[in-house]
């Protein structure tokens, strides 16, 4: 095959492959406008969706749950998962098995994950019980925990792609120069990672918004613990609305927007 032929075929083959993954979101957008009531039938254009998920206090709560869980969990994520990254970049040489158990988690499904956390946490409450004689409900502290588990690996690998480039001799300088170790690591070595570090926490905000299935199994029972992804499930069993289409819209334009800021600041980070 000629060269010009291989180029049109390669590039027939990628035009394809972006209208299969774009299309249908282009359309889910293009539909969040719809001024009509028909999830499918176009009407006119208008914004009036988006007024209406304003005056819906369901979907401001879940808004709200949905926040609280990312920024808590990235906060932690982020400070977990960048000590785990420069502790076994350190024992590189003694840590191999340490290093493959900690990318679990991304790669197990997410369905083992979310069965096994509550699994976890169900044995967790009938130990305390037992023992103590307290309950442990689950609620949006478990979701944290659980999506803190889910994250930490994503961050730990970000931040690690940075260090495989880090001059650890500026660590040694510190130290001879008579700086503390923590000294050290607050002002020469997090500087350094601080672009990996903020890549790294803006994935793990992107992942944890948009999350579904972990949070699904580790709400526990009732409606203050319900996430938006779980909301626009309750809401989509009943049939696509404009109104669904609108909420989906502003997750996507979020997450996009977190995922280019990511992808921004881990320009420079060899590996990435």
């Amino acid at each position: 095959m000629h060269s010009p032929a291989r180029h049109r075929l390669m590039l027939t083959i990628l035009g394809v492959t972006f209208a299969f993954l774009y299309i249908p979101i282009s359309v889910l957008v293009a539909l969040s406008f719809n001024e009509g009531g028909l999830p499918t039938a176009w009407t006119g254009f208008s914004t009036k969706w988006y007024g209406a998920l304003l005056s819906n206090s369901d979907i401001l709560r879940a808004a709200g749950n949905t926040l609280k869980v990312a920024l808590v969990s990235t906060l932690l994520a982020t400070i977990l998962g960048t000590a785990l990254a420069i502790g076994v970049e350190i024992r590189r040489r003694k840590g191999r098995f340490l290093e493959t158990i900690i990318f679990a988690p991304m790669i197990i499904p997410d369905i083992v994950l979310a069965i096994a956390l509550l699994s976890f946490f169900s044995l967790l409450n009938s130990w305390l019980q037992a023992a103590l004689g307290l309950r442990f409900s689950m609620g949006l502290h478990t979701i944290v925990m659980a999506h803190v588990v889910f994250n930490l690996a994503f961050v730990c690998a970000v931040v690690r792609a940075r260090l495989k480039s880090f001059d650890w001799s500026i660590v040694e300088a510190s130290s001879d120069l008579g700086a503390p170790a923590h000294i050290t690591y607050l002002r020469v070595v997090l500087p350094v990672l601080a672009p990996a570090i903020i890549a790294g926490a803006l994935l793990a905000f992107t992942l944890s918004v948009d999350e579904f299935i972990i949070a699904f199994f580790t709400a526990g029972a009732g409606r203050a613990s319900i996430t938006l992804p779980m909301q626009i499930w309750a809401m989509i069993r009943f049939g696509v609305t404009p109104e669904i289409n609108a909420l989906a819209t502003l997750v996507l334009a979020v997450s996009v927007t977190a995922l280019a800021l990511a992808q921004r600041f881990n320009r420079g980070v060899p590996g990435a």
